[in-house]
């Protein structure tokens, strides 16, 4: 059955405070369109300015997670004036913006992956802060297996784990079992299969419980400090932890703490 022309290619949901974003586009493998790639940052340029909004759940319809760029779509602009040159810049810019806006979003972003997710599917997956698996999901950056190179999907991943486990990826394309995912960083727990979205939803709603302020300066700061020398790190967390100690949300945790009581957040 095709689908239907005007069906979405994400689906926006709402569950109390976690918004759930779903790619839609399952015949495709979910592959990231030009069309999906403006769907999802507008979804997130929204999501960014909701104060109503706590966490960010993204999983997807249909049987793979995330195939990558359309190549498809790419290779359609070939026969263009240039050869698809700006075309293909454009969509890979498209991509990075989007993939930084993830990371960028104050709120956490938690990835449900129910099945493969390769290449840029790949580098989605490790641009959100945190991800769980299915036990039949797989994940790689096939690019070399048809002349490709992950250039793209490679600074995400090679963000989330070591070095040679990055280049061994990127290296032989070779598709990463959950488990070994698991096991070198790119997700952070690995469900049977059918349970990713709702694990990822019940971390959602952990997530949620906190103070909003807190997560917002504690996600920027992470990212933030991971790319300074260690002396600037410590110099940049010091000053970071002195701002947070003034906020109002800082002395009512600690004050309920010490009290032994639930704190009252005001996300301030």
């Amino acid at each position: 059955m095709n689908r239907p022309v005007d069906m979405p290619v994400l689906l926006r949901e709402r569950d109390g405070e976690i918004a759930v974003l779903v790619l839609n586009r399952p015949q495709p493998r979910n592959s990231l369109s030009e069309v999906l790639l403006k769907a999802l940052s507008a979804a997130l340029a929204e999501i960014k300015d909701d104060a109503s909004v706590r966490a960010v759940v993204l999983a997807a319809n249909g049987p793979a997670f995330c195939a990558g760029h359309d190549l498809k779509e790419l290779t359609a602009r070939r026969t263009d004036a240039d050869s698809g040159r700006a075309y293909f810049r454009h969509i890979m810019t498209t991509c990075s913006a989007m993939m930084q806006q993830i990371v960028r979003l104050p709120q956490p972003v938690i990835a449900g992956v129910q099945g493969p997710a390769s290449a840029a599917g790949c580098q989605l997956v490790a641009s959100c802060d945190l991800a769980v698996a299915s036990d039949t999901a797989k994940f790689a950056t096939p690019g070399v297996d048809i002349g490709l190179f992950c250039s793209t999907p490679m600074v995400a991943l090679s963000r989330n784990v070591a070095r040679k486990h990055a280049m061994e990826m990127l290296l032989t394309g070779e598709m990463v079992a959950a488990k070994r995912a698991a096991e070198i960083g790119l997700v952070n727990r690995v469900v049977p299969a059918g349970q990713e979205r709702d694990e990822a939803m019940k971390l959602a709603k952990q997530i949620a419980s906190k103070s909003t302020y807190t997560l917002k300066v504690g996600k920027e700061a992470f990212y933030r400090q991971l790319e300074l020398p260690l002396a600037e790190a410590y110099a940049y967390a010091s000053e970071v932890m002195t701002e947070n100690m003034m906020a109002r949300d800082a002395e009512e945790g600690i004050c309920a703490f010490i009290e032994k009581r639930d704190p009252k957040w005001q996300d301030r």
